[in-house]
């Protein structure tokens, strides 16, 4: 009835493990199979230009202490603008009303990654461009 390679344990049925327990799979740290680093699924993170991506590092300083007047609102923000931004103190404000101190580091053709701030210390951060309402550099 049960192929012999999958070894089968009977417990009490009124117990709390479970009635019928099999380990078909025996292989131990199946993901440490895949080179890379754990944080992005097993995967290496995906590389950049050089000086740019996490490699470049996070601003040494906080952003500025104010706030800019949010800019005209944009329909699509378009990744020939926000690179103007590039390693520059940058306000962000997302759909949603989601606003925020960015320092970009890379601008792809559907995102930008970077590092915000999260009031106290810059985090590595990526956001796709379709989330951003509008944007302003410093």
């Amino acid at each position: 009835m049960y192929p012999s390679h999958i070894p089968m344990y009977y417990n009490y049925p009124n117990s709390q493990e479970a009635y019928l327990y099999s380990t078909p799979f025996q292989e131990e740290n199946y993901y440490h199979a895949i080179p890379g680093d754990r944080q992005f699924g097993g995967f290496p993170p995906p590389s950049a230009p050089p000086g740019q991506g996490p490699a470049a590092g996070p601003p040494t300083s906080p952003p500025p202490s104010f706030v800019p007047p949010e800019q005209v609102e944009a329909y699509a923000v378009d990744p020939g603008g926000i690179a103007r931004c590039l390693f520059s103190y940058t306000y962000v404000w997302l759909r949603g009303f989601e606003e925020f101190w960015f320092y970009p580091t890379f601008v792809g053709r559907n995102s930008v990654s970077g590092y915000r701030w999260t009031g106290y210390r810059w985090v590595y951060f990526g956001i796709d461009l379709r989330q951003i309402q509008s944007f302003t550099c410093y």
